[in-house]
């Protein structure tokens, strides 16, 4: 099959692997809106817009973070007609570049909230991107959706991964960090859930969602039982091998599962940077099967990505560039409405919570640059130059999240206090 490309620039994209972004949205009055609105917010922001005719919009100062306009046309169609989804696909195509971009959108994160004029804020109603019922995660949708993201390839995530192959916000002794303190920072992580959860000698655990197999290795590692679940056939793979590798496939089982499935009972439920896939709907199901597994006496530790309560409630029917292209059928949740949750539909309750956003930042900048660093290796695994500028803003815009303050991560352990413990 010959594969067509369409030119945006110097960027050739593959039409048939990114429809949407090899093509632009045809000319008309939200262009011109998008564009007024991008000049607009960099007047009123310490950011630089600058369009191929040299011309500057926002601050002369030209250390602070810049925005390179290579195709100012398409760029504003993109985003009059999809908003941030078109922003997303602006970048994927090449449109525009930044030398500093989480500088740029940390900006944009920070002051989301006056971007937009008051009066076109009432027409977001009309205008927001709905999600679609591929959104939806039900048992058969919710497994199409993780294998969308965790089946790509395990040899992608080890090219900017650390040795723990563990995929979800380290805990560092101190801020900043160099690399060699990653792996290190990765297992602390996991061992304050363990530490805050009991687990030890005899301890039967379950954990939702495996990823490659770290914490199901730490935790039979002190003498505990495990059962992790995964709906990634990928992970599966890989977390097995490793356990086998260490010698302990008779402590621990990991299984193909729906949490929803889920049966037995277990001193320690654990789940790190889970509840982010499960999606809006189905929380309420997620802390119900958590609640029905728990042993009396024992605690549920999770680790969720979180953002302001606010935010969640304003976005939470609406459809994302990260949805589209990374995570589809996640959102994450605020910790007011865990809290909320909880107590409404389970006899759990809040016990300890730790925050610590910061540490996701610097997670992620260490993941970024040994991504890019990796480029060649990324192309030679079948992945093309679309991907690589895709996967790129993916970890720069979530670094942005963390660095604004629009996003936290909390490890949050739950328990029954009005039972001593006990179901």
């Amino acid at each position: 099959m010959t594969i067509e490309t369409t030119e945006i620039g110097s960027t050739a994209i593959d039409s048939d692997r990114w429809p949407d972004v090899a093509r632009v949205p045809r000319r008309g009055l939200s262009a011109v809106i998008a564009n007024r609105l991008a000049r607009r917010a960099a007047a009123r922001l310490p950011v630089r817009l600058v369009y191929p005719d040299g011309m500057v919009v926002g601050a002369a100062d030209p250390t602070l973070p810049t925005m390179v306009i290579h195709q100012p046309g398409a760029f504003a169609r993109r985003i009059g007609r999809y908003g941030l989804i078109g922003f997303g696909e602006s970048y994927m195509a090449g449109e525009w570049s930044s030398d500093d971009p989480v500088g740029l959108l940390n900006e944009f994160a920070k002051s989301v909230n006056g971007l937009i004029p008051l009066a076109l804020q009432r027409l977001r109603p009309l205008a927001v991107v709905r999600p679609p019922s591929s959104q939806h995660n039900s048992r058969a949708q919710a497994r199409r959706n993780i294998a969308g993201h965790y089946d790509l390839s395990n040899e992608l995530f080890a090219e900017f991964l650390d040795e723990t192959m563990t995929y979800s916000s380290a805990l560092f002794e101190a801020l900043p960090a160099s690399p060699a303190d990653l792996p290190g920072a990765q297992r602390r992580k996991i061992d304050r859930l363990l530490d805050a959860t009991r687990v030890g000698p005899g301890s039967r655990v379950l954990e939702i969602g495996t990823g490659w197999g770290e914490l199901c290795l730490r935790a039979a590692a002190r003498g505990a039982r495990v059962r992790s679940i995964t709906l990634s056939a990928e992970q599966q793979r890989l977390a097995k091998r490793r356990v086998a590798a260490a010698g302990l496939s008779d402590r621990v089982d990991i299984d193909l599962c729906d949490y929803r499935d889920v049966d037995g009972r277990y001193d320690a439920v654990l789940s790190v940077e889970m509840i982010d896939a499960v999606g809006y709907d189905f929380w309420d199901d997620y802390f119900r099967t958590l609640d029905q597994v728990l042993a009396p006496g024992g605690r549920v530790g999770i680790q969720a990505i979180t953002m302001r309560h606010d935010r969640m409630m304003a976005t939470r029917n609406t459809y994302t560039w990260i949805n589209k292209y990374i995570f589809p059928g996640g959102f994450l949740p605020s910790v007011e409405v865990i809290d909320h949750i909880t107590r409404r539909h389970t006899t759990l309750r809040i016990a300890d919570r730790l925050s610590f956003g910061s540490h996701y930042a610097e997670t992620l900048r260490q993941w970024d640059e040994r991504f890019l660093a990796a480029r060649t290796q990324v192309l030679a695994l079948g992945f093309d130059d679309t991907f690589v500028r895709m996967w790129h803003f993916y970890l720069d815009y979530s670094r942005a999240g963390f660095g604004s303050g629009y996003l936290d991560v909390n490890q949050i352990v739950l328990d029954r206090p009005d039972t001593g413990g006990a179901a």
